[in-house]
């Protein structure tokens, strides 16, 4: 079984943890007052109207998936007008194209702001919990670049930035967090899979097979950038609530 919290090493503790993880749960966190952390708010308001904008977008690509491989269907039956048929399918089409090229710009623009929040989330946790980071800063924007080390990796500094971010001794529910990288994973796979079952369809049968898997994704997509928003939103408010909770810093006596 592996780790329950760094999910790359095997369990070797009752708790459920490899032996990094205990030891790192075990460190006595730093005491006294925190040093001014940099805040995730318009970060995670930009995130959230993003998501959201994907979320949408992904709902419309499911759509024209699933009316492409309608009209298609429809269009090889031969039932109907033909030619009303035929410029159905081109309409079709188009839709098709312009859901992807925006889909695309939108998760371009949302994987930036999401790298530059989850970097600087990663810096307020060496204010937060420096003890708990068992990799450096670089990796929050590195890790996300490496061929099949980013299916762990960023999941393994994600899951040590939420425990820097807890307050108190209590430990919260991981849900969030290994829901969405679940979602993340099954939507990029799947996403992958769908496109070259869609270029490589040519006959009517695999055509329509490839829009359902691209109207599948979709949906996996959609679920995926819903879990990303409550993930960016929950992560915001722990660190926020921990600066917060901190006490404040003293006063340096002046030298007299």
């Amino acid at each position: 079984m592996l780790c329950s919290r760094c999910a790359a090493h095997a369990a070797t503790t009752p708790s459920g943890l490899c032996e990094g993880c205990a030891a790192a749960a075990s460190a006595p966190r730093p005491q006294g007052p925190l040093q001014p952390i940099r805040s995730l708010a318009g970060l995670s308001n930009a995130l959230t109207v993003l998501l959201a904008l994907v979320a949408v977008l992904d709902a419309v690509a499911v759509y024209a998936a699933l009316n492409s491989g309608a009209v298609i269907g429809a269009l090889a039956e031969g039932t109907g007008d033909h030619a009303g048929a035929v410029e159905k399918a081109q309409r079709a089409d188009m839709l098709m194209a312009i859901s992807a090229s925006l889909s695309l710009t939108a998760l371009l623009a949302t994987a930036v702001v999401f790298v530059v929040w989850f970097h600087r989330a990663r810096v307020n946790a060496d204010v937060l919990g420096p003890a708990e980071q068992r990799r450096g800063r670089g990796w929050a924007i590195g890790s996300w670049f490496i061929p099949v080390a980013n299916l762990w990796i960023p999941r393994q500094v994600a899951g040590d930035i939420w425990d820097a971010s807890e307050s108190g001794a209590h430990r919260t529910s991981r849900a969030v967090l290994n829901t969405w990288w679940a979602l993340w994973l099954s939507a990029s796979l799947l996403g992958r899979v769908a496109a070259r079952m869609w270029d490589r369809a040519e006959e009517i049968e695999s055509i329509r097979q490839g829009a359902a898997a691209l109207a599948a994704s979709s949906v996996v997509d959609l679920a995926s950038a819903v879990a990303a928003l409550v993930f960016v939103r929950r992560l915001t408010a722990m660190q926020h609530t921990k600066a917060v909770a901190a006490p404040p810093a003293q006063p340096v006596p002046a030298a007299g």
